[in-house]
């Protein structure tokens, strides 16, 4: 079988893009997922989208982590809805159904912005370390230097902490509070390892420096690039939050499966 597919990427977060409207993508093939996302056997990417229809909704992303798990995901959030606006599904807004539930979604001002959930209970774990979920868990860790820390290394120890052993672990993020915006670097489970980005990470660290005293809209410095996080907030509840930036096709093929 052959299958068609596009690459994104969201500040070097990519994805894999494929079209399953006609549902023909075997969704219980976690081994195909893997070996697709495989960097140097397969296509290569952080996490593998598939774009269906809905029966009320624009669409329904289904997203999977490289390693065959699902979760939200913010930048590929903003990819997915590149995608399908590229194949004339929605033009400049849309509501669609992903993994945790239905969200909104627009470009505005040449950058795509993704509405997640109200936040609220930031619960603060140690000196310096948070934990904030954005739809997907976000273990904290403020810095005084993101180019000091081992990430890879610590990530992966935080990550299987058995305090989040209920929850198949957490993604980390290292985050260093400027004058201006953020700087992160971000573990990302799933992955299992340091990714360019993470859009839910970002949103988790935004909302962080919210609670810290940084102003919305709050600009995080990625590995790969700027994200934009908006939000209102009232004490440690933030709602209209928006995650704000770039989404890219790299290029399309096709593979046989």
């Amino acid at each position: 079988m052959e299958l068609i597919f596009s690459k994104y990427q969201g500040t070097g977060n990519d994805f894999i893009l494929i079209d399953d409207r006609q549902k023909k993508f075997p969704l219980s093939s976690i081994d195909l997922v893997q070996q697709l996302c495989d960097r140097r056997f397969g296509i290569g990417a952080d996490g593998l989208i598939l774009i269906q229809e809905h029966s009320e909704l624009d669409y329904k992303m289904i997203y999977f982590n490289s390693d065959g798990t699902q979760s939200l995901c913010g930048n590929g959030s903003r990819c997915g809805f590149a995608f399908a606006r590229s194949l004339k599904i929605v033009a400049d807004h849309a509501t669609f159904e992903t993994t945790d539930g239905i969200h909104k979604i627009k470009l505005e001002d040449g950058k795509i912005h993704f509405q997640l959930f109200d936040v609220s209970g930031l619960e603060k774990i140690a000196q310096d370390e948070w934990y904030v979920n954005t739809g997907s868990p976000h273990h904290i860790v403020i810095s005084e230097s993101v180019e000091n820390h081992d990430v890879v290394s610590e990530g992966r120890t935080i990550r299987n902490q058995p305090t989040y052993s209920s929850q198949n672990g957490t993604n980390v993020n290292f985050a260093q509070l400027l004058q201006d915006k953020v700087k992160i670097r971000t573990y990302e489970r799933g992955v299992e390892n340091e990714t360019l980005s993470c859009g839910t990470g970002a949103t988790a660290v935004g909302i962080l420096a919210g609670r810290l005293g940084f102003k919305s809209p709050v600009e995080i410095q990625t590995m790969g690039g700027e994200l934009n996080i908006s939000f209102k907030q009232e004490g440690d509840t933030f709602t209209d939050i928006w995650l704000a930036g770039p989404a890219e096709k790299v290029f399309e093929g096709s593979v046989t499966i």
